[in-house]
């Protein structure tokens, strides 16, 4: 699974220095069960299935201010966008066809939206 994550978000969690600089700038900090230096830790180790359970996956506003701090580029809110996607893969929520694409369609959605979303859920 720590494959999978890597691949989907692209980071690389070992090149973590664990200064908490990510964590520091954080502005969910105080509601989160992980912070961002312990989740990155968390991947890295391999603990994906404790992170795929939490809520605090769910806290993360994804207003990447841990990736803007961070000063190795590790990126944490790539990690936690890519754990939610292994959880929405996992419950095949999100497993779309060609086929299923006419009757999801909005006509005042964007073509380049419907494009991302079959590209990422196709998978």
């Amino acid at each position: 699974m720590m494959e999978t994550i890597r691949r989907i978000s692209g980071v690389n969690p070992r090149k973590c220095m664990k200064c908490g600089k990510c964590t520091a700038s954080c502005p969910a900090y105080d509601e989160m069960e992980f912070h961002p230096h312990q989740f990155v830790d968390m991947v890295e180790t391999g603990r994906i299935e404790e992170l795929m359970q939490s809520k605090g996956i769910y806290t993360c506003l994804s207003c990447f201010a841990c990736v803007e701090r961070c000063p190795r580029s590790v990126e944490p809110a790539k990690l936690i966008e890519a754990v939610r996607l292994a959880v929405l893969r996992q419950q095949n929520e999100n497993h779309l066809t060609a086929n299923d694409i006419a009757e999801k369609l909005d006509p005042e959605l964007p073509q380049q939206a419907i494009t991302s979303a079959f590209r990422k859920y196709r998978k």
